[in-house]
């Protein structure tokens, strides 16, 4: 599978992000499950999901079932685990000599400068030179101070190799020492108080505590030609609040967002996907600017709003994106 980075900056991949379903590998009836729940893509999780004395088995578990499993619903990725841990090596040794023919990209967390991700990528070309395998792609979990201080190289870092970059609020919280034990959600101390009425009544306007984060990441990404994905939200009872939060990341610009159990897919595929009316009113700006650009016109007014060429952009944004979930 051929892939590169226009000079523009986008990658010619033809992939979805939008949701990603976390898979504990040590669980072997969600890993049967897996392949038909609708994600776009489903990560095996050899990292936080599973606990020490499992590891070995769920590195077990991954291969096997991408062995025998029919994955051709979604893309598949492993999240090995931290690059600090002993485990790492032999989760991308491991897995990779056996399964590199089978395995869409590779999760890398607590990715804290682009030495990280060259460490993988140089075992990674090492196993592919020697078993023939094309290049796999990599994702950098950013979810440290380290990390976030460090990610416009971390975006830098493998160009031909990096494909996306995740936000993983619930370790980012604690290396921030964030005064919150929700993953994701938000928090009334994360907030301002208006001036006092004629009554003296104040309102309370909560805040986004991730709302720089995510702006961050999300820039490094679109300055490099990566895919932003926002990461998990804990509380999956809360069909609410992870439409919302869903909503807030697609609506800076992310591809998607984690699903940590199968009832957040459908909400994820829906919200990162565009409405038919969105659709439609793209087309008709496009359409619109052709018949100005034909007139020697390079603004004109559509529905009582001017539109010019940042909006033929954006609209080609959304009219590309529908085309890729049409043909998915």
């Amino acid at each position: 599978m051929n892939w590169w980075r226009t000079v523009s900056g986008m990658q010619n991949r033809d992939r979805l992000h939008r949701s990603e379903l976390a898979v504990p590998a040590s669980n072997l009836r969600m890993l049967e499950k897996a392949p038909d729940a609708g994600a776009d893509i489903v990560f095996l999780d050899l990292e936080d999901a599973v606990a020490p004395d499992d590891k070995v088995q769920a590195r077990l578990n991954a291969i096997e079932v991408l062995q025998s499993q029919d994955w051709s619903k979604t893309a598949t990725s492993v999240r090995i685990n931290g690059l600090d841990t002993h485990w790492a090596y032999r989760d991308v040794v491991d897995i990779v000599e056996a399964v590199g023919n089978r395995l869409d990209m590779i999760l890398v967390p607590k990715v804290g400068r682009p030495a990280d991700l060259e460490f993988v990528e140089l075992l990674l070309s090492q196993i592919e030179q020697a078993y023939g395998y094309d290049p796999i792609p990599l994702t950098a979990l950013i979810e440290t101070a380290p990390g976030m201080a460090n990610v416009e190289a971390i975006a830098q870092a493998c160009p031909d190799r990096l494909e996306a970059l995740v936000f993983g609020v619930g370790d980012y919280a604690a290396s921030t020492r964030a005064r919150t034990t929700v993953i994701g959600g938000v928090t009334p101390e994360y907030a301002v108080l208006t001036e006092a009425d004629a009554d003296g009544r104040r309102d309370l306007h909560w805040g986004d505590p991730w709302h720089f984060a995510l702006s961050r990441v999300l820039v490094a990404c679109r300055a490099n030609g990566l895919r932003p994905i926002d990461g998990p939200f804990g509380d999956f009872s809360d069909t609410e609040g992870y439409r919302m939060s869903c909503r807030r990341a697609a609506a800076l610009g992310y591809d998607g967002k984690w699903a940590i159990h199968p009832s957040q897919i459908a909400i994820a595929n829906e919200v990162f996907s565009p409405m038919p009316e969105e659709v439609d009113r793209a087309r008709r700006i496009i359409s619109a600017m052709a018949e100005a650009a034909a007139e020697g016109r390079g603004a004109v007014s559509l529905d009582g709003r001017l539109i010019d060429a940042a909006s033929i952009k954006m609209a080609e944004n959304v009219v590309a994106r529908a085309e890729m979930i049409a043909g998915a």
